[in-house]
């Protein structure tokens, strides 16, 4: 099969393609971050790149089987502005549609988030299919609702795992990570001194024994926008507390979904409690492990750009679910 993949990242697609034993004659990616590049080029290192979408001329390539991607959605998530097709990322959009027409492939895979309904309609106009609606929640330990626009076969959702945060903790971390930020006061009242901003996401308790936040491409603070991690879940939840100073207020939320939150592109972006009652951020790895890549597979590069990677990836697992039906077609 001839792949063409746009806004390629770390090349989740060619994971989830190994993961299903599809042959693959030519793969090419369109990406432009040159730290996804890397590490793209380093697991595969066949990998044909095209550099800017803008510039790729679909009329060049040979037959292309498969052509997937997952467009920028700042500009239509709910967490951004949604500023639709205004926004220069989101319209680039329209350039997978181009390149839909140009190559004309068999099969077609457009990712993106959840958005307006009147959004989500103008995408199935141009592409004639509705979206497949999917929480990564199913496959891994992270809340990550994503929406699927295919022609290929789909006729369910991937089967529940059961997986936890605690199930894809690493043991006997380390470094960085070991030391708390802040540790529990023991205050029945919950304050736990100083973490983040008001209300912002970073300040936001979860439980290990839960999923994690959604790892996205927007984050910041201390726990960034998908919160710290606490040992027992459900145990308070939308509380607003004092945190150290008069000034910050946080709302402690743990939720009883048991899954993360979205991955985002920020280090600082997840952060657990352990059982010494103090909490931490995720590592790189355990962020591989809410995306189902391959341990150490985004390893070269600095962990602020490993963190950026995997909030702008894909869930492998959610990937290899989609396009099992184009194996099976080709018996």
């Amino acid at each position: 099969m001839n792949l063409l993949s746009l806004f390629d990242g770390m090349s989740c697609g060619q994971i989830a393609l190994n993961r299903l034993g599809i042959k693959v004659d030519n793969y090419y990616a369109s990406e432009i971050d040159k730290y996804a590049i890397e590490v793209a080029n380093r697991n595969y290192p066949d990998t044909i790149q095209l550099g800017d979408v803008i510039k790729v001329n679909g009329s060049k390539l040979p037959q292309i089987d498969l052509l997937f991607g997952g467009s920028p959605c700042q500009g239509f998530s709910f967490a951004g502005k949604q500023l639709n097709f205004n926004d220069p990322r989101s319209a680039l959009f329209f350039e997978f549609v181009r390149l839909l027409k140009e190559c004309k492939p068999k099969y077609f895979l457009l990712e993106n988030v959840r958005m307006k309904q009147e959004y989500q309609d103008i995408i199935s106009q141009y592409l004639g299919v509705k979206p497949i609606a999917i929480n990564s929640s199913l496959v891994s330990a992270q809340n990550r609702h994503r929406l699927y626009w295919t022609n290929i076969q789909v006729t369910s959702l991937p089967d529940d795992k059961r997986i936890i945060l605690s199930d894809i903790l690493e043991d006997n971390v380390n470094g960085e990570y070991q030391e708390p930020y802040v540790k529990l006061n023991g205050k029945t009242s919950g304050q736990i001194g100083f973490v983040g901003k008001k209300t912002r996401q970073s300040g936001r308790i979860y439980s290990t024994d839960g999923k994690s936040a959604t790892i996205r491409a927007n984050g910041g603070g201390q726990g960034a926008n998908t919160g710290l991690y606490q040992i027992k879940c459900g145990a308070i939840r939308g509380r607003q507390l004092t945190l150290g100073s008069s000034k910050y207020t946080q709302m402690i939320e743990v939720r009883e979904d048991c899954k993360t939150n979205t991955l985002t592109t920020v280090k600082k972006d997840n952060v657990v409690i352990g059982s010494e009652s103090h909490y931490r951020k995720l590592t790189p790895t355990e962020c591989e492990r809410l995306q189902t890549v391959p341990d150490g597979y985004t390893e070269g590069v600095s962990n602020t750009q490993r963190y950026k990677m995997l909030g702008n990836g894909w869930t492998v697992d959610v990937i290899v679910h989609l396009l099992k039906n184009i194996k099976e077609e080709a018996k």
